[in-house]
Order: structure tokens, then sequence, then C-alpha cells
């Protein structure tokens, strides 16, 4: 692969967000810009720019990597990511944007009456925000390293460095021009390449796999054994509604209508986009099986361009994705930074435009450094797990709050320590575990199918036993909730 390709195309990424994030600044004027662009923007501009900041490095890089280890197992991941908007839309994106908060912990404070549960979902917002923007950061190492031979930490710091700059200067205005931009980049750079190396292998190319190697009858989506499998869907739904990032994009809408037109929108975005990491990982398991390895897997859309169509068209493949890629960390990373800004700031530093840019800054440095002391796992994997966090935490406590008067703070954040502690504890220890104990393999690594009922099954227990302490205001606040508008 030529060096200059890597270069060319990542600067090139780099200054057109740049570009587009300066534009958004000219028309970000006041706090309400900074933190939801004063809650004007249309639903299908919305939903680009949810787009562009959902599909991360998991998606353009680390789905076509699944496929290739895994076979159609993988699968159950671009579904999950997928089906996770259609529980947005059902049971949270219009109540939450006619509660009228800026930020997932305000719309806690405000259902709970409870400075502590905001507190407690403050903190969870940041964990899973940092934990969500450290594959990113690896993503770009990896990107960097494969694409240019420069050392991995350049990529790293390079995202960290630039999302930081245009999300402090522009906030939540100038971003979603830029994520809005960045999903139709990503999409063109990954779905020209897979359109040109399926016409070409089409042709009577000789696979380096046997297709019926590669894709034997047992290998279908049903062998994943059915344990991982239901956990797996449970992390990916749910976790969808904790997202910090996916969230705050709904605030932006002006009004509940609007929220559930964006997310039938979306929907159909993600869903169209999904379609051609899924064909890549299926050509790399056919003409690429020797880069089935853990660790490397993610670069197969890197690489199988230059090895199908060697010579300029090659390049010129190659060099859109790198584009492309480099979008899905910078998009990613900017939405996370600017929901994390917005959390750190209120609680913090007084809610000013010059606390969000402090907040801003912080924001990206602390993952930055933890993407450079620790080694990069598979980036598909790894954001499933923290899908599965944000689950076990976040989601019980949304889907709860509006749908549910019996809700107290003080189950609200029972619930939330519990489910924080249990997915946590099993994400952080549960390899050592595992190997003493093989039996609890499955439950460790995908924790999700114990972690969220025993989360919820807390909070709704506490809640009854503190029933004399629901919030005196909850029926006025549902309402509001549910009403449409008129």
């Amino acid at each position: 692969m030529n060096p200059a390709l890597g270069y060319i195309s990542i600067a090139a990424v780099s200054i057109a967000t740049a570009l587009v994030g300066f534009y958004g600044l000219r028309v970000s004027r006041t706090t309400s810009d900074f933190y939801v662009a004063s809650r004007t923007v249309r639903p299908w501009w919305n939903a680009s720019a949810i787009g562009g900041e959902y599909l991360s490095a998991a998606s353009f890089l680390g789905i076509a990597g699944l496929i290739l280890l895994s076979g159609s197992d993988a699968f159950w991941f671009p579904i999950g990511y997928a089906a996770g908007f259609l529980m947005l839309l059902l049971f949270v994106a219009a109540p939450l944007r006619r509660s009228g908060a800026y930020t997932l912990p305000d719309f806690v404070e405000a259902r709970l009456e409870s400075l502590t549960a905001r507190r407690i979902s403050s903190a969870l917002v940041i964990i899973v925000g940092w934990f969500y923007i450290v594959p990113q950061l690896q993503g770009a190492a990896l990107t960097v390293r494969i694409t240019t031979g420069l050392p991995p930490w350049v990529g790293s710091v390079a995202v960290a460095v630039i999302v930081a700059v245009i999300v402090a200067a522009g906030g939540m205005r100038s971003i979603t021009f830029v994520q809005a931009f960045q999903y139709w980049l990503k999409l063109t750079a990954i779905a020209v390449p897979v359109i040109f190396l399926a016409l070409i292998t089409s042709d009577g190319s000789t696979p380096a796999l046997d297709p019926a190697a590669a894709f034997p009858a047992s290998d279908r989506p049903g062998s994943l054994d059915a344990y991982r499998t239901i956990s797996l869907m449970i992390g990916l739904l749910l976790g969808t509604l904790g997202l910090p990032h996916v969230l705050v994009r709904f605030y932006t809408n002006s009004d509940g209508v609007a929220a559930r037109r964006t997310t039938v929108i979306v929907i159909a975005l993600i869903s169209v986009f999904y379609a051609f990491p899924t064909a890549f990982g299926l050509l790399g398991r056919m003409f690429a099986p020797d880069l089935a390895e853990p660790g490397t897997a993610e670069s197969v859309v890197l690489l199988l361009p230059d090895r199908l169509v060697p010579g300029p068209l090659g390049d010129a493949l190659t060099a859109l994705i790198i584009g492309g890629a480099f979008a899905a960390f910078l998009s990613t990373s900017s939405g996370l930074v600017v929901s994390l800004a917005g959390v750190i700031s209120q609680e913090l530093l007084g809610g000013s435009v010059r606390g969000f840019r402090i907040a801003a800054i912080a924001s990206s440095l602390v993952p930055l450094a933890v993407a450079l002391l620790t080694q990069a796992a598979g980036l598909a994997g790894s954001v499933g797990l923290v899908f599965a966090f944000a689950a076990s935490t976040l989601g019980p406590v949304l889907l709860l709050g509006v749908w549910w008067r019996g809700l107290t703070a003080r189950g609200a954040s029972a619930g939330m320590i519990t489910g924080g502690l249990l997915c946590g504890g099993a994400i952080l220890v549960g390899a050592p575990i595992a190997q003493a104990v093989p039996a609890l393999a499955a439950l460790l690594e995908q924790p999700a199918a114990w972690t969220v009922p025993i989360a919820a099954g807390v909070t709704v227990l506490v809640s009854r036993a503190t029933r004399d302490r629901a919030p005196a205001g909850v029926d006025r606040f549902l309402a509001r909730l549910h009403v449409p508008e008129r």
C-alpha cells in the first residue's frame, strides 16, 4: 500500500471536517446553540448527523472483521445495532424530546427530583462516553499504522486534537454539520469499493478459500449458542437507549413528532449502511482468509481492495476507504465529546459556554490517555461491551422513568449502581475468572442477559419499598412526556 494515499486521505478528511465545523461555528452564538443547536435541527439533517456519529470504528472496520473471523454468527451485530433505534422510536424518542432537558442527567433530575440520582447518572454517562471514545482512537491508530507506516499513537492523537478543537469552537450546532456530512462520506467510502469489488469478483475470480469452507452449512446465525445470542441482543437493543451521544441529538429536534420522524429516517440510513461492511466481511472471508486473526481482522476493509484490484483503481478505492474510516473515528468521537462536555460543564463548570469548551478538551484528553496506555481489542466486541454497560445502568432508568409512575429516586439510584457494579465487574475482571472457571466464560463475556434484569429488578423493588418518596410532580411531568404537542 502506498503510504502517500494514507497521508492524502487523512489530510483531506481532516481539512474538510475542520472547514465544515468552522462553518457551523459562524452560526453558533448562544448557549442553546452550543448544547442543543437551539432545538431547530430538522429530521432529515438530524438523522444524517445521528448516522454520522453512531456508525463508529466498530461499524466501519469491526463488523467486517467479525464476519471474517466468525462468519454469519457476526450478523447479529449489525442487526442489533440497527434494531436498537426501533426501541428508541417506540419507547423513548418523542417523550425524551418533550421533557425539555438538555442532557440525560437533566432528564433524570427533572423526573425524579433528586440531585443524587442526577449525579449518579452523570458519572455513568461520563464512563460510557469515555469508554466508547477509546475504541475510536484505537481504530484511528490501527488505520494510521497500516496505511502510512507512522507510529499508531499519531492516529489517536490526531483524532483527539481535531475533535477537541472543533467541539470546543462550535458546540452542537457545529458538530451537527460535521456529522451529517460525515455520514454521507462514510456511506460513499464503503459502498463504492464494495460495489466495485463485487463486480470484479463476479467475473469468475478464484477465491482463496472455497465457498463451501468459507460458509459451511452449519455456520449460520443460529449456530451461536443461545445464551450468547440473547445476551448480545439485549445489550445492543437496550444499550442504544443509554448512549449519551445518541440521546442528546433528540434534544435538538423541534418537537416530539420531529424526534419520531428523525428516528424512522435513522433506521433506514443505518440499515443501508450496514449492508456494505457485511459484504466486505463476506468478500474477505472468501478472498483474504489469512487475515482472520484476532487483532488483524479489522484491517480487511483497508487491505482487501489492493489485493483484489492492484494498480491505480485499487489505490483509489483504498484511498476512499481510508478517508471514510477516519471520518468514522472523527464523527463518533465528536458526538461523544459534545454529550460529555454538556454533562461535565453543567455538573462542574456552571453550564456556561466557557465551561463547555473546557469540558470538551477534558473529554478528549482522558480517553486519549487510556487509548495510549492500553492495547486494542476487537473493535466491535469492545464497543459491544460498552452497549452492555449502558443497557445495565442507564437503559432501565430511562425506560422506567418514561413509562412507570412508581419509579423513585432511591430505586433508580440503586438500580444504576447495581448494574454498574455487576456489568463493570464482569468487564474488568471477567477474563481471569473465566480462565479459572471456564463454565462462567459465557456469562462474563456477554453479561447483559443477567446484569440488565438484575438492575431492573433492583430498581423496581427499591422503588416499591420507597413508594412514599415518589416525586411530588410525577403526574405533571409524565403528562408532559406523553401528551402530544398541539
